[in-house]
């Protein structure tokens, strides 16, 4: 009997994010679109108020225009000491069009003087097929320092200092870092749903 190999299409052209979710997902028997693979689709517009329903948003949208199973996420990095800011304007905390490195400074900017470091990665997901939608989450606690350490990842990853490892996710190598990310925490369940809804093996 032939196995169905599912698509899966991440509703997002951030180069960054799609390469670590294919990274989370190799050997999963899941062929991985994303928007990139539809150049005529623009990026939606972040209009939700929480991550939860940008994640929906997304998602929704890029089933409505392909028919596709789609995966929509939202990320959010909440810093105690700032009432859960930047929260679900992180990727826009400098305003709108804002690099990495500007919400990055904006964050130490603000953090300045304050001992309370404690934060934490929320990563809301939502798949949507022609009769479902399920909405997953995935958290991380750390701390934010007082300056970037490390080269890789993307986001505030610098910043963002993983106690149980001692390293900051920019620190980390991708294979670490997507054993225990907020990402990866979110996306285990994702493949669940996906491995019932196909009745297939993710082994």
């Amino acid at each position: 009997m032939k196995s169905i190999r599912p698509t899966l299409l991440v509703a997002t052209h951030n180069r960054d994010k799609i390469l670590e979710i294919k990274d989370l997902l190799k050997n999963r028997h899941i062929s991985v679109k994303s928007l990139r693979d539809f150049p005529n689709i623009p990026d939606l517009e972040e209009t939700g108020s929480t991550l939860e329903e940008n994640a929906i948003l997304k998602a929704r949208s890029a089933f409505k225009q392909t028919g596709i199973t789609s995966l929509g996420d939202d990320t959010g990095l909440e810093v105690d000491a700032l009432k859960g800011a930047p929260g679900v304007l992180s990727s826009r905390y400098s305003g709108p069009g804002a690099t990495y490195e500007e919400n990055v400074w904006k964050l130490l900017r603000e953090m300045e003087g304050i001992r309370n470091r404690r934060a934490r990665f929320r990563c809301v997901m939502a798949l949507v097929w022609k009769d479902g939608l399920e909405v997953v989450e995935g958290r991380v606690d750390g701390e934010i320092l007082e300056k970037s350490l490390g080269t890789g990842g993307f986001g505030y990853d610098p910043i963002f200092y993983h106690p149980p490892t001692g390293l900051t996710y920019a620190q980390m190598p991708m294979s670490l870092k997507n054993q225990f990310s907020h990402r990866s925490l979110a996306l285990q369940q994702i493949v669940q749903i996906i491995s019932r809804k196909y009745n297939f093996s993710i082994l």
